[in-house]
């Protein structure tokens, strides 16, 4: 709220720490007085926007630092979902379950698609399960992260017939929000879930590259698709390897960060860029083309680290550790160590069951030494943190901070 110089907040009940000043309105109570103010027919020409005004402003994850405002036009979010329509067809008789919260831009994405195409945003229970959502409002479309997936096909009546793992209603399964297992998404190939896997970022108004219907099993388990209509995507190389940071260009870039005190309160002002003088916008993320023109993402560059002398990406372990049997989540963080410089460690989160480092960190390690050297084999495991969002990506520097308080208390 201090970031953007907010003067209300949206919400059923108050924050217990909030800026001087700031107001807490309940949305029931808006649209109660929006509605007893409204007289009369409405009027005859809709309210309009030029594709370069400003619309809305969302924060970014925040897994890698503190939260973002990025800024984005009627136009980012007109083309994007014209792009998303163009790969993954949204009719006005469709249904896109809201599965995701609307303060992330994926779920925000659901319903301007749903406002572009005239089709449904079918909105969940408080208390519905996601298989129960997905049958009893009929949906057609859902956005899922790893985690909801995982969720989906544990309470899945069956693995084996399409009608009872899949409802029929079922058109796309837009899986994103970072990466999914292979093995998971195998496991709801298999289960015949009609999966689209994505790449995207807050900056670009969600989907940037999405796999396309009914791809070949080897398309949606390493690549994340083709640039969708109105993106732009190419790989800035990294010495003699293909592989390199992703930049993205398009309609659908944001038009920058807004800060507290920045633009005086009219959003045309001036505003933090991103994006170099060419207009390209740097993600962070590494990542390479394959011979069909699809997109894999192998991981951060602000991830990598250095110890003893090598290189040791963290998403290289996790994907190891994700294909483990009980493995649910993982994450690999750096700490510092007196010898090494920086050394690995794991936080893991089991399927069903607290996880036990005693019992079962050391299965882990043997399937990591088989896969990759032993310098990238973490020293510890820690369990996962009981108050991390399984929905959400994990927060990394929180993650850094744990191990480090762990570490230290360790060594006293």
């Amino acid at each position: 709220m201090s970031a953007i110089d907010a003067a209300a907040l949206v919400s059923k009940d108050a924050p217990p720490e909030r800026p001087e000043g700031v107001r807490t309105l309940r949305a029931g109570k808006i649209v109660g007085e929006m509605t007893a103010d409204a007289e009369g027919p409405p009027p005859d020409d809709p309210a309009r926007r030029t594709v370069d005004q400003p619309a809305t402003l969302v924060f970014t994850s925040g897994s890698t630092g503190p939260p973002k405002a990025a800024l984005h036009t009627a136009g980012n979010h007109f083309f994007s979902a014209d792009g998303s329509h163009r790969n993954l067809p949204l009719a006005p008789a469709d249904r896109w379950l809201l599965s995701l919260p609307l303060y992330h831009v994926g779920g925000l994405a659901v319903v301007l698609r749903c406002l572009w195409a005239g089709a449904t945003v079918a909105v969940p229970g408080p208390d519905d399960p996601l298989a129960a959502a997905l049958r009893r409002t009929g949906a057609t479309h859902a956005s899922l992260v790893a985690a909801q997936l995982r969720r989906l096909l544990d309470t899945a009546p069956s693995q084996d017939a399409r009608n009872e793992a899949a409802p029929a209603s079922m058109k796309a399964l837009l899986l994103g929000g970072g990466p999914v297992p292979p093995a998971l998404v195998e496991a709801a190939h298999r289960a015949g879930w009609p999966i689209a896997v994505s790449y995207g970022l807050t900056e670009m108004a969600s989907q940037v590259t999405t796999t396309a219907p009914n791809a070949p099993l080897d398309a949606l388990l390493h690549t994340a698709g083709r640039p969708l209509a109105h993106r732009r995507v190419r790989v800035r190389a990294d010495g003699e390897r293909d592989v390199g940071e992703i930049l993205v260009h398009g309609r659908t870039r944001f038009a920058g960060y807004v800060t507290a005190g920045e633009g005086g309160g009219d959003l045309r002002e001036p505003f933090t860029c991103a994006f170099g003088e060419d207009g390209w916008l740097p993600t962070g993320d590494l990542g390479h083309f394959d011979a069909d023109g699809r997109l894999r993402v192998t991981g951060r560059r602000d991830r990598r680290f250095v110890s003893g002398g090598e290189n040791i990406q963290p998403e290289a372990i996790e994907a190891v550790l994700r294909r483990c049997a009980g493995v649910a989540e993982a994450a690999v963080v750096p700490v510092p160590d007196e010898v090494f410089g920086q050394r690995p460690v794991a936080f893991v989160r089991r399927s069903g069951a607290p996880f036990r480092p005693a019992e079962d960190a050391p299965p882990l390690r043997a399937a990591l030494r088989d896969e990759l050297p032993g310098y990238a084999v973490p020293d510890t495991f820690h369990p996962w943190p009981a108050d991390a969002d399984a929905r959400m990506k994990p927060d990394r520097e929180r993650l850094k901070r744990r191990a480090r308080e762990q570490a230290e208390g360790k060594g006293g």
